[in-house]
């Protein structure tokens, strides 16, 4: 049995105990049985409305434990309210609102970090300009969501710091760029970027993309300023030569010769400004030192002395203002060509340099006192003419490639000093080998009158046997060929109208010497030395024996080798 059902039995115990104590109380005063049945009644009714109310109070208690049972049950999901089997209404209660006790505190602390991530989101909003995290600001968050915002949080601050660092970097290029432009901040834009303080400007993608659009327009500012400065300091100098101004005068400038800030540009303006009127008093002397430029020009563009007379200015006496902006445009012109082809007429002028240093090879290969020199020279310059011999044609090639092209865009030919280059080129090839068959002439001629004064004067011949002519299996043929070559060389050939063939030994001709053109031809009519080249021989030619030997002895040494 249950404590409560011992207390009940105890408690109609008492209530009988009671009523027999009063029943005896009520016979010991001797109240009528009608009294005594009102104050039962009494009794009773009073009992009974004790109990009422204490039915009523305990029925009220257990109406609010369903109506608090129901409703934590609706305010948090049954997934949270673990009901259990088997206790009592009130033990459910309390369970519930214990469970509901620490969900609230969850809710607390929950609430109380979407607060802080809020507050944090808000500032970073502000200063980068961008879009609030998409969370109810009312609404208690999920773990996932408090985690995702977070996460957002972190990233939205990595990308303040890059923004920032961007920004102060941006700021620091602006800020040197106004400082050698000697530029202040003009727009509202640009005193917030140097004037506020850098946490409070908005970093916003637009407000970057505008900072580096301003550095833009500073950049292209600075470009502009330095060519103008450069521009001006051209001039300055070119006029500076032109005057003669004393390097005194010059030195004190040169302050503004170096920095292209913008009062370095304004004084440059005014200097040009003071020079070209100190021009148009020094016109005579400034004309001069043009044409002088131009003359450079000229030989560095080759120009033949027909495109020189072209420009009649050059020529002209009557120096006017006119005449001066004549010369200044011809300048301009031409350095402006040069400019255009520049690679070109350095390529001619490399292989014009090659060809002298080539020639100069050839010439000390036929001198003699090389062999006596030492240290390595023989060897040395043997090797660079080897090199240049290579080397030549390939540039030689090269720059006909950039000649066709040249030709091509211009529409004209390239011509060095009124001649088409390659023929240039094949006419100093052909020279060259006209001069060494001239030489190569000259010895044997000179071997041979040697030899014949040996024979004459009864002078032993001291040639090696592999090169002697006297006493050799065919000494006609040798010294018929000889004869032939020094009729050559004083052309006086007799008319035959035959065909000459090449001399024996000697190399066949390099693949550029064949057809030469008629002006080259021209050139070499009045030489004294005809080539290796097929050549036929005047058929008009009336020099006698006489008219080529001068002397006694000369004459004699022809005479013998005709036989």
């Amino acid at each position: 049995m249950r404590k409560s059902e011992v207390l009940a039995a105890e408690a109609v115990s008492c209530l009988n105990k009671a009523l027999c104590h009063l029943k005896d109380i009520w016979e010991e005063i001797g109240i009528p049985e009608d009294q005594r049945l009102q104050r039962c009644n009494v009794v009773k009714n009073h009992i009974k409305s004790l109990l009422d109310m204490m039915i009523k109070e305990e029925e009220s208690l257990r109406k609010r434990l369903l109506s608090s049972i129901q409703t934590l049950s609706l305010l948090f999901c049954p997934l949270f309210v673990q009901e259990e089997r088997g206790i009592t209404m009130l033990q459910q209660e309390k369970n519930i609102r214990t469970q509901m006790e620490a969900l609230m505190k969850e809710k607390t602390n929950r609430m109380q970090q979407l607060k802080v991530l809020l507050e944090q989101d808000q500032d970073l909003c502000d200063i980068l300009c961008s879009m609030p995290y998409g969370i109810a600001p009312d609404s208690v968050p999920t773990p996932e969501q408090l985690e995702n915002f977070r996460e957002h949080i972190n990233n939205q601050n990595t990308e303040k710091a890059k923004r920032h660092a961007e920004f102060k970097e941006l700021k620091k290029q602006i800020i040197l760029y106004m400082d050698e432009l000697d530029q202040i901040p003009e727009t509202s834009f640009e005193k917030d970027v140097i004037c506020e303080d850098e946490d409070s400007f908005c970093l916003s993608r637009d407000n970057i993309t505008s900072l580096k659009l301003l550095i833009c327009q500073l950049e292209e500012r600075k470009t502009e300023n330095e060519a103008m400065c450069e521009s001006h300091r051209e001039k300055i100098q070119q006029l500076w030569d032109r005057l003669q101004v004393p390097q005194e005068e010059r030195e004190a400038f040169n302050e503004h010769m170096v920095t292209s800030r913008k009062r370095n540009l304004e004084a440059l303006q005014a200097e040009v400004q003071r020079l070209e009127e100190l021009k148009l008093l020094n016109i005579h002397n400034v004309t001069d030192a043009i044409r002088s430029e131009i003359a450079v020009f000229w030989e560095k563009c080759f120009y033949s002395t027909d495109q020189r007379q072209d420009f009649a200015a050059y020529f002209s006496e009557d120096f006017t203002e006119e005449l001066l902006s004549l010369h200044d445009a011809e300048l301009e012109c031409l350095k402006q060509h040069y400019e255009d082809h520049k690679e070109l007429f350095d390529g001619v002028h490399q292989w014009e340099e090659s060809w002298t240093h080539f020639l100069d090879l050839e010439k000390k290969a036929t001198d003699p006192t090389r062999f006596t020199n030492r240290g390595g020279n023989l060897l040395k310059e043997e090797k660079q003419r080897s090199e240049l011999h290579k080397s030549l044609p390939k540039l030689e090639k090269k720059l006909k490639a950039q000649i066709d092209a040249w030709e091509a865009e211009q529409g004209r030919e390239f011509l060095i000093n009124g001649q088409k280059f390659l023929q240039y080129v094949d006419d100093q090839w052909e020279l060259h080998r006209i001069e060494k068959e001239k030489e190569k002439l000259e010895r044997h001629l000179k071997k041979s009158k040697q030899t014949e004064e040996d024979m004459l004067y009864g002078t032993a011949v001291r040639t090696p046997t592999k090169r002697r002519f006297l006493g050799s299996a065919t000494p006609n043929k040798s010294r018929k060929m000889l004869c032939y070559r020094f009729f050559v060389y004083n052309n006086c050939l007799p008319s035959s109208g035959s065909v000459t063939r090449t001399p024996v030994g000697s190399k066949p001709p390099h693949p550029r010497l064949q057809g030469c053109n008629k002006e080259n031809e021209a050139q070499m009519k009045g030489s004294p030395v005809i080539g290796a080249l097929v050549t036929r021989a005047s058929p008009k030619c009336n020099t006698s024996l006489t008219s080529v030997a001068s002397t006694y002895s000369q004459f004699v040494v022809i005479y013998t080798f005709c036989l």
